[in-house]
């Protein structure tokens, strides 16, 4: 799967629970080693499970290809040959992979078209391209390497670059909830206080892009941890999601929220996601093909739709935590867990190590070492 492989570096593997999707219950695989994204997407889900569940929808799975073309007299004369021979180009392209094109997938579309850069203008040729139930990379590489000698022959120009573009803005998946206002009441904070308090957080994500990246780094955690168990490129999924907060010309959070009917809270979600599950690493890797057999999806469309509600589930949870108790109190006793377990501690000290840093609120490693020493001398 790689190339000079020493060793493997695993991840815990864990469920999340509680998710109803479309009338449909899920367990959600998700590999992760942040304390507490499980916890918080499970109990999100949890949350919206009293609302009725997320209800989610996804586009056809159009994946871009892009081909860019040097050295024309006239760019814009180039795309109008493009566009004229566009039967040709997409008869051309749809020769590369038969077997998909017999699923009802292949090329569908061109869009030529000229931008400026510091180079001077070049034209740049999207291939749109149905992946059906693969994430697409090596099947739209292939076929634009294949493409490049024709739209030199079309354009009479030179081809550079034929790459898969990570911005999947013809692939988007979304999810909607609601939350009942009774259903955020907890530990004296009354529902409705939750409600105007998640919607004062959203706020500050919508007004600094420094919120928003954190924000979105939260959604992000959930999706992440299901691309990664089910062997999806995580990084392309990232890279597609942050260029789509930032499409507008300003970073932007990738949710939603509002107060809606009965002063209940309304969320929703919308983001590029390319995954597959055929091919690649979700066949290759046996703990991938699991994880997909725990989470029972049927298509990449659906995982699409699955993954846009850890998402929104995720980013509800942390929300929730940060505007109410702090984001420390879930998460502490799992970190000073982890930190007891950084610095060597003897197993028989840990329970004890981990209660006594958490109550001090004084999580470091130096701490863990001087709790573990006194509990020695004192026995």
């Amino acid at each position: 799967m790689s190339e000079n492989v020493v060793g493997t570096c695993s991840l815990p593997l864990a469920i999340a629970t509680n998710f109803l999707i479309d009338g449909k219950d899920y367990l959600v695989p998700m590999a992760i080693e942040e304390s507490s994204v499980v916890a918080g997407a499970s109990h999100g889900a949890k949350l919206v499970r009293e609302g009725g569940g997320f209800t989610t929808e996804a586009t056809p799975p159009l994946m871009i290809g892009q081909i860019q073309v040097l050295d024309l007299a006239d760019p814009y004369e180039a795309v109008e040959r493009l566009l004229d021979a566009k039967g040709r180009l997409l008869e051309e392209a749809n020769k590369v992979d038969p077997v998909i094109v017999a699923l009802g997938g292949g090329a569908q579309d061109i869009e030529p078209r000229v931008i400026d850069s510091p180079r001077g203008p070049m034209l740049v040729l999207h291939l749109l391209y149905d992946v059906r139930d693969a994430m697409g990379a090596n099947v739209i590489n292939t076929t634009l390497e294949a493409l490049a000698p024709l739209v030199e022959e079309i354009t009479g120009g030179r081809v550079n670059l034929r790459i898969i573009s990570n911005l999947a803005d013809r692939r988007l998946a979304r999810a909607q909830a609601t939350v009942p206002q009774e259903a955020l009441t907890f530990d004296g904070f009354e529902g409705k206080e939750v409600v105007e308090r998640i919607l004062e957080a959203h706020a500050f994500a919508q007004a600094d892009p420094y919120r928003a990246a954190t924000h979105n780094k939260g959604v992000m955690n959930g999706i992440d941890g299901v691309a990664l168990a089910t062997g999806n490129d995580w990084r392309a999924i990232e890279a597609g999601a942050h260029a789509y907060a930032a499409r507008n010309g300003k970073y932007s959070p990738l949710t939603s929220w509002h107060r809606g009917e009965e002063g209940n809270l309304g969320g929703s979600i919308e983001l590029p996601i390319s995954v597959g599950i055929v091919g690649g690493a979700t066949r290759a890797n046996p703990t991938a093909k699991v994880a997909l057999k725990i989470l029972g999806v049927n298509s990449a469309r659906e995982l699409d739709r699955v993954m846009a509600a850890v998402g929104l589930a995720q980013n509800l949870a942390a929300l929730r935590a940060l505007a109410t108790e702090g984001i420390q109190r879930g998460h502490m006793a799992l970190h000073a867990r982890n930190v007891a377990l950084s610095v060597g501690m003897p197993e028989k000290y840990i329970d004890q190590v981990v209660d006594q840093m958490v109550e001090e609120r004084k999580i470091r490693p130096d701490r863990a070492q001087e709790i573990a020493r006194e509990l020695g001398t004192s026995r």
